[in-house]
């Protein structure tokens, strides 16, 4: 995809983090936009930051729920007739060893993060598949979708689905010959906001890891101190839309630690911890 002037983005997680920055980039490319969140005071706050031209549709949406996408889908077809970008974006995270991770720990991150993802896909692709014109999905995963971190076991489960998914969903569209292409944004630690998600976490689901404090609180130290932004990521993001890239790998850095894991399972050796 090329030419995004007057095409139709939706972005869920649009509150904030890359989802905020990739909408000012589609704003500026003319396209017309549909912002998803479970934050209000995050959309009016994106919105704010956007020319008083840009055409933009803003829906309360909690991607763990089926029918919230559903409706989202809905609305966004109801006011554009079409949907070309897809940016399946909204993410949460926890921390602590995965003994003492709770039940609750994993139904809320697997619910945003990799079933938010399923519901996207399954929501908006059908449609995209019958419009017959280019259209373009983008999975929002993380480098923890390709290695295996302690104490991030929950986040990394979700996120290795996410990427699984991302190239399942590649093969099976090739397969059926559609115009829909794919991509999966795998960032390392970036100061996007992701570190504070708890404060949303709703609160049937708030028992939480007993020992996630000291894991948490060196997580937010690392995404604090990222070297490279959430403009520069969701830059990154949209070069690689306009080039079909599938695999959008941010930080070059972690590439060793990522050939390191696949040659310890090829050669079928003890797993090299990532952050020793």
């Amino acid at each position: 995809m090329k030419d995004l002037n007057n095409k139709v983005a939706v972005i869920t997680g649009a509150g904030s983090g890359f989802g905020r920055e990739l909408a000012i980039l589609c704003a500026a490319e003319g396209m017309r936009l549909v912002l998803a969140d479970i934050d209000a005071a995050g959309l009016d706050a994106t919105q704010a930051l956007l020319p008083e031209t840009t055409e933009v549709l803003k829906q309360h949406c909690d991607v763990s729920k089926a029918g919230d996408v559903a409706a989202l889908a809905d609305a966004t077809y109801e006011r554009y007739g079409a949907a070309h970008l897809l940016f399946n974006n909204a993410g949460v995270a926890v921390a602590g060893p995965t003994w003492t991770t709770t039940v609750q720990d994993w139904q809320w991150v697997l619910g945003v993060n990799l079933m938010g993802v399923v519901h996207g896909v399954q929501s908006f692709v059908p449609r995209m598949l019958e419009q017959g014109d280019a259209c373009h999905v983008v999975n929002t995963a993380s480098v923890a979708g390709l290695l295996s971190v302690p104490a991030s076991s929950v986040y990394c489960v979700s996120k290795h689905g996410v990427v699984t998914l991302s190239e399942c969903l590649h093969h099976e569209l090739q397969v059926a010959g559609g115009k829909v292409g794919v991509s999966v944004l795998c960032p390392a630690f970036v100061n996007t906001g992701i570190a504070d998600a708890a404060r949303h976490r709703p609160s049937e689901l708030a028992d939480a890891n007993p020992l996630a404090a000291p894991f948490e609180a060196r997580v937010k130290k690392a995404v604090q101190s990222g070297k490279i932004s959430a403009t520069e990521v969701a830059q990154m993001t949209m070069d690689a839309v306009k080039a079909g890239r599938f695999y959008i790998l941010t930080h070059s850095n972690i590439k060793p630690a990522i050939e390191t894991r696949m040659r310890d399972i090829l050669e079928e050796r003890q797993p090299t911890n990532p952050m020793p």
